[in-house]
């Protein structure tokens, strides 16, 4: 039966990405598909990986705010395609699709036979539901901005067809987000149902989260049986559980705790795909002064802000953008703000602080990462008379007061992309975004943005892009820091971790080898 879905009205709130996902390994392994079956290993076929904040409040899709959570539940739901190692999209749910010539039609055929965790078999009008659902309660403004060009969704048997508006280059990888989920079940936000390699079994809240393989996954089988994500909210408690080897994975280590690792591990390096910055909340004094923000970039050496928390590791930035989006990211921009003190003292002469000022730096405590980088920031800010007082606070105050309340000076932490699309990193510092926490207002910046998601063109949308990026790093928006190594320590006898372009970790290419 052909149905037809009413126009799709967004809803746009606010969704987070804090400590991006993982790419570009250095090293890594390879999956071994034939690696199943452990029976006689002598160990249960099951690890624990050791995250630092817990999932927050809702597991429902649409609904996820953190990266964190992103990063569990890519295990669990899927799209009509969705990521892979390389940062192309594979089929998913769809087992194929087309796109026609004038870019304003996808069509997606569905996979035969997929079934939910609840056993139930996918149908076109889940995919309608799930299209429905997205577009009006989604918190990712970036996703509600490229749904909302949606001008039909119609399905015609196993075909579901995607009419836009407007030809959009970055649509798939939107779409990889809509993740597919049943039209008649309500418990989304406690006991999550997709159709992934794993399946969600129970979650006790600051403690931990349990996943199972999917016995009916329509792909390759996950190779293990069960994950269990152990939640330390400390970086004592973390370091005390890797000293005991009662963690097999763990990743976003600094380069201080992989040093400290005994022999059952073995450490990869990444890197994050994200933005570390000093994040300043623009509409605060004395950050509402654009000379007081460019003198603070001025203030801080980078270079030895790298050697000293990550052993020289870690990839300068210069703007809202990570290397891994090579057509976006300007290596110029790193280097703008040479270091120099003087310079620094000069600019803060002319913003009206001669003798400097006083601020605080609230930086949530599980993220040691980033802790560590705020107390190096603390000394280098001081040598220009600046007094920055470092206030670790748990994950949750730092989203409701930070994040959402915006009630803060400066912190530092890491955004991410949620979709592998330039607009995923750079609408958010527009100024009527829901997600824009540091209040940076700038017509300039609006002006060209809106150019560039209205763009059909890719080079012509690149270059806009490009230039919005020069925009946040001409008026010191942020002091841009770094892209950071991502260490993940793993036990011995574990293989095939693999690293992606987004804040993830895939649980089902991961095995036993002995």
């Amino acid at each position: 039966m052909r149905k037809k879905l009413l126009a799709l009205f967004l809803c746009v709130l606010f969704v987070m990405g804090v400590l991006g996902g993982c790419a570009s390994a250095t090293s890594s392994d390879k999956t071994d598909s034939n690696k199943v079956d452990n029976s006689s290993s002598g160990h249960a076929n099951e690890i624990v990986v050791g995250i630092a904040q817990d999932l927050g409040d809702s597991l429902d899709p649409y609904q996820m705010a953190a990266a964190g959570t992103r990063e569990v539940m890519f295990n669990v739901y899927e799209g009509l395609v969705k990521p892979d190692s390389d940062g192309n999209f594979k089929e998913a749910v769809a087992s194929e699709y087309s796109v026609s010539d004038d870019g304003l039609t996808y069509t997606f055929k569905l996979r035969d036979g997929v079934k939910f965790h609840n056993g139930e078999t996918v149908t076109a009008d889940d995919v309608l539901y799930s299209f429905t659902t997205c577009a009006a309660t989604s918190t990712d403004s970036s996703l509600g901005a490229a749904l909302s060009n949606i001008a039909e969704v119609t399905a015609d048997g196993a075909d579901v067809v995607i009419r836009l508006t407007e030809r959009d280059t970055n649509f798939l990888a939107n779409a990889a987000l809509v993740y597919i989920v049943p039209d008649d079940y309500t418990q989304q936000a406690t006991a999550p149902v997709g159709t992934g390699p794993f399946k969600f079994v129970s979650r006790s809240v600051q403690q931990d989260v349990v996943l199972e393989k999917n016995p009916d996954y329509y792909g390759t089988p996950a190779k293990l049986d069960k994950v269990t994500y152990k939640i330390y909210a400390s970086a004592t408690a973390l370091m005390t559980a890797l000293d005991a080897g009662s963690i097999d994975l763990v990743s976003h280590l600094t380069s201080d705790q992989v040093a400290n690792l005994g022999d059952e591990y073995k450490v990869l390096e990444g890197t994050m795909n994200l933005v570390q910055a000093l994040y300043l909340n623009n509409a605060v004094a004395p950050f509402d002064n654009e000379l007081v923000r460019q003198a603070l970039c001025y203030a801080v050496d980078v270079d030895g802000l790298l050697a000293l928390t990550a052993d020289g590791h870690g990839t300068k930035v210069g703007s809202s953008m990570y290397p891994n989006f090579g057509k976006y990211f300007d290596p110029a921009l790193a280097d703008k703000y040479a270091y120099s003190p003087e310079k620094a003292k000069e600019l803060l002469t002319q913003a009206g602080y001669p003798d400097g000022f006083s601020f605080t730096i609230t930086v949530p405590s599980n993220y040691t990462p980033h802790v560590n980088t705020a107390e190096v920031l603390v000394d280098q800010l001081s040598q220009v008379g600046v007094t920055a007082t470092l206030k670790e606070v748990e994950w949750e105050t730092w989203l409701s007061e930070v994040y959402s309340g915006r009630n803060f000076e400066s912190t530092v932490v890491g955004f991410d992309a949620s979709a592998l699309t330039a607009d995923a990193m750079l609408a958010r510092w527009m100024s009527d975004s829901s997600k824009n926490m540091i209040n940076y207002s700038n017509p300039e910046y609006d002006e060209v943005m809106a150019k560039a998601q209205a763009s059909t063109d890719d080079a012509e949308q690149t270059a806009l892009y490009r230039q919005a990026l020069e925009i946040l790093a001409d008026t010191a928006a942020n002091v841009y820091i770094q892209d950071m190594a991502d260490f993940v320590a793993i036990k011995t006898n574990l293989e095939g971790f693999t690293f992606y372009p987004l804040y993830v970790m895939d649980m089902a290419t991961i095995y036993y080898a002995d």
